[in-house]
């Protein structure tokens, strides 16, 4: 029995020792998946770092490129800025200049002729006896016809007594006062009539186009003001509507509200002003559809709805008709 015993106590030990062995291996080989495991992750963390790295030094290229192609463009912006302030000078300047250099010429020339001939008459009766007689004035009654050979100024002071003929030669003298008698007249004559309407619309259209919405408003005004029936009428009214709407979103953007809601207003009431008196233009229906959003920033949804429904019945193959059709929608459903 106790023979039994102790073999089944040295199996048992057996046992045990090969689990431990086997165990221990089981183990070792954990540890060495872990290890590798540990290298695989931190090999893929290395890799991942490494392309954020990458990623992260290319969109710095990126940036930094879309820094320098900013940086260009503002340059050219302002270089176009220059051009236009250059050319609104140019435009300015050289539309009165065009007609003063044109008119004055013809008056010069019809004034110069006939006033000389008044002038020149009365001017010698007087002062020519004047310069050449002061010697001949003491022997006046009979000295001049003796003293012919000797001097030939004494043997011309009596001729223009006896005939005025005498005097005209030496008109040469005279003419000089008549031109500075017309030379004031013609500055008075020229005026700013002369300016084409192109140049008055594009002079208000480059103050639009560099924000200066103010400026561009009184240049279509006065656009419209002297060529109320030319054929861009319809488009100057209708930019006189888009400054009031760009001044409208500058005072919203720099928190003047009550500024912005009379420029809004404005703007619808320039709006109309298209329709009504220029309602052939082909800029009525981006004005109504501009109306359309003015009234809606003005939370006036239903006279906004009227408008596009408007523009989508009378101008249905408009450009500005599938927008009003979405605005429409979205506001028939909101």
């Amino acid at each position: 029995m106790a023979e039994v015993t102790g073999t089944a106590t040295q199996d048992d030990v057996f046992q045990l020792r090969s689990e431990i062995a086997t165990a221990q291996q089981a183990a070792q080989r954990a540890k060495i998946d872990v290890n590798r495991l540990a290298g695989e992750i931190d090999r893929r963390a290395s890799e991942q770092a490494r392309e954020s790295e990458r990623r992260a030094a290319a969109l710095t290229e990126r940036l930094d490129a879309l820094a320098a192609t900013l940086a260009r463009l503002a340059a050219r912006v302002d270089d176009v800025g220059a051009r236009l302030d250059a050319l609104a000078r140019q435009l300015r300047a050289a539309a009165p200049r065009a007609p003063a250099p044109a008119r004055p010429a013809p008056p010069t020339a019809a004034p110069a002729a006939p006033v000389p001939a008044p002038v020149a008459r009365p001017a010698p009766a007087a002062p020519a006896p004047v310069p050449p007689v002061p010697a001949p004035r003491t022997p006046a009654p009979a000295a001049p016809a003796t003293v012919d050979p000797t001097t030939g100024r004494p043997a011309a002071a009596p001729a223009p007594a006896g005939a005025p003929a005498g005097p005209t030669p030496r008109v040469p003298g005279a003419p000089p006062p008549a031109p500075i008698a017309v030379v004031p007249s013609p500055p008075l004559r020229p005026t700013t009539g002369a300016l084409k309407p192109q140049d008055i619309y594009q002079a208000a259209y480059i103050d639009f186009s560099k924000g200066s919405y103010s400026l561009a408003i009184a240049g279509f005004r006065e656009f419209l003001r002297r060529f109320p029936e030319h054929e861009l009428a319809g488009s100057g009214q209708y930019w006189i509507g888009e400054s009031y709407l760009s001044l409208a979103r500058g005072y919203t953007n720099t928190d003047q509200a009550d500024k912005a809601e009379e420029a809004l207003a404005q703007a619808v009431l320039e709006f109309k002003k298209v329709l009504a008196n220029h309602p052939r233009s082909d800029k009525v229906p981006t004005a109504l559809y501009k109306e359309a959003l003015a009234l809606i920033d003005l939370k006036q949804p239903q006279q906004a709805q009227a408008r596009l429904r408007y523009l989508i019945e009378n101008f249905p193959q408009a450009e500005e008709t599938p927008l009003a059709r979405e605005r429409l929608a979205s506001l028939t459903s909101g």
